[in-house]
């Protein structure tokens, strides 16, 4: 069964440097190589679901600068449906990224167009109807996210939600999701301290925690708590690792496969693209994740 995603989520171009160290508070660093990456936690999570070997649509918002053309170029390549992608006036959204030699990496995200959709039409609503998972993330306006949820959720849709950026959301949209994808940082944000996988199942049915280069821990209302090791590998940039996760998360999900085997492909995804740099361009195809799973 070729799993059924629809994503409602951001769409960014991201300009990238890496550095030998990040920059401190009113510190200035002599940095490297310069790229321009399409991005985005909900395009990029598109691509990785698509690479992966789902099909997939994409609900989100461009501007009409020309920032615009390369993220939509980029998901038409990874086999993206892009028919509810709409371009509004004004500036594409933008994240300015940092990433040092350890791979860790430093994100300022200017929203643009992402902030623009504030809102669902008959079309977008239908897609999600007909999928078998929406996959939502937060960088896109909150009542648009839980408009997307409310939506899948009438129509018997699974709703995995990866709550980042860091926030703490509203009950109406917590009572709709199915699955969260958190790491320990936004983990921390929602329950209002430091936590568990299994400190949250009060706000949600099952949650999955990205641990980095740990893997990955979840747990259920079902009693069901399992701690996943990903392959090790040599990072090099883990900038959309996250969303290489989340990706494949919701594709394994979507084909019915047993919780652990879907965290563990889940976490092989991440891997792979810590592997290399950029966001887009290191989410890894299906062959590339079973090589390792």
């Amino acid at each position: 069964m070729t799993a059924r995603i629809v994503v409602v989520g951001s769409a960014n171009l991201d300009l990238v440097v890496t550095a030998p160290t990040l920059p401190r508070p009113g510190e200035t660093v002599l940095g490297g190589e310069f790229t321009t990456v399409p991005g985005g936690k909900g395009a990029n999570q598109a691509v990785a679901a698509a690479r992966a070997g789902g099909r997939v649509g994409f609900v989100g918002a461009v501007g009409d600068d020309d920032f615009a053309r390369p993220q939509r170029d980029n998901l038409v390549a990874a086999g993206v449906d892009v028919s509810r992608l709409r371009a509004v006036p004004g500036p594409s959204g933008v994240a300015l990224i940092a990433v040092d030699r350890r791979a860790e990496n430093l994100i300022v995200v200017a929203p643009g167009a992402n902030a623009a959709l504030t809102g669902l039409d008959a079309a977008d609503r239908a897609a999600i109807s007909g999928a078998d998972v929406l996959l939502c993330q937060l960088e896109i306006p909150v009542q648009t996210v839980a408009e997307a949820a409310a939506t899948a959720r009438a129509a018997g849709t699974v709703v995995v939600l990866n709550a980042a950026p860091a926030r703490r959301l509203p009950a109406d949209l917590l009572a709709t999701v199915d699955l969260l994808v958190v790491n320990e940082g936004e983990a921390e944000v929602l329950a209002g301290r430091p936590a568990e996988p299994g400190d949250l199942l009060d706000l949600v049915p099952r949650v999955v925690m990205t641990l980095g280069a740990r893997g990955a821990a979840y747990a259920d209302r079902d009693g069901l708590r399992l701690d996943v090791a990903a392959p090790a590998v040599e990072a090099v940039d883990t900038t959309a690792a996250g969303d290489a996760f989340t990706g494949a998360l919701a594709v394994a999900w979507a084909e019915g496969r047993p919780v652990a085997e879907a965290v563990r492909w889940a976490c092989a995804a991440g891997a792979v693209c810590a592997t290399r740099p950029g966001a887009s361009s290191s989410l890894p195809t299906r062959a590339e994740i079973e090589a390792v799973a």
